[in-house]
């Protein structure tokens, strides 16, 4: 009988954490397309900020086909990286959700999704320190 029941309790949490892995996963997808608008929203901003307060002033800075394909290469390095990151989040739920609380796992995305979306938006951040630093 206690043979039978490590063996039923065993089942239950591989069940359980097959269940963490599942909704991680679907999850990802949902993760990678907030990533891919903020890129593309945080570089629409980029272009726009930088127009209109660094090219008046700096006959230098160019935008062109070449640069833009460099930095799309680039955010999607940064992507990869952004989703090593995102494991670290099954991970961490996986070490620290004792209870398998749902709360918890929803808390936990939810906060790593944000901190990931805003990440893309320090460089037009850094394009208006930029501009104040050097020409006001």
């Amino acid at each position: 009988m206690l043979k039978k029941m490590k063996v039923f309790f065993r089942k239950f949490y591989f069940m359980k954490q097959q269940d963490n892995r599942k909704w991680w996963f679907e999850k990802r997808i949902l993760y990678n397309l907030y990533l891919i608008v903020s890129g593309i929203i945080a570089f629409l901003l980029y272009v726009i900020l930088s127009v209109f307060l660094i090219m008046p002033y700096d006959n230098d800075f160019e935008i062109t086909l070449f640069t833009m394909v460099f930095q799309a290469i680039g955010y999607l390095l940064m992507m990869c990286i952004a989703n090593v990151f995102y494991t670290l989040g099954w991970l961490v739920d996986e070490k620290f959700n004792y209870e398998k609380s749902q709360k918890f796992r929803e808390k936990l995305f939810s906060v790593g999704l944000w901190f990931s979306v805003s990440l893309p938006f320090l460089i037009p951040i850094f394009v208006v320190i930029s501009y104040f630093v050097e020409f006001f």
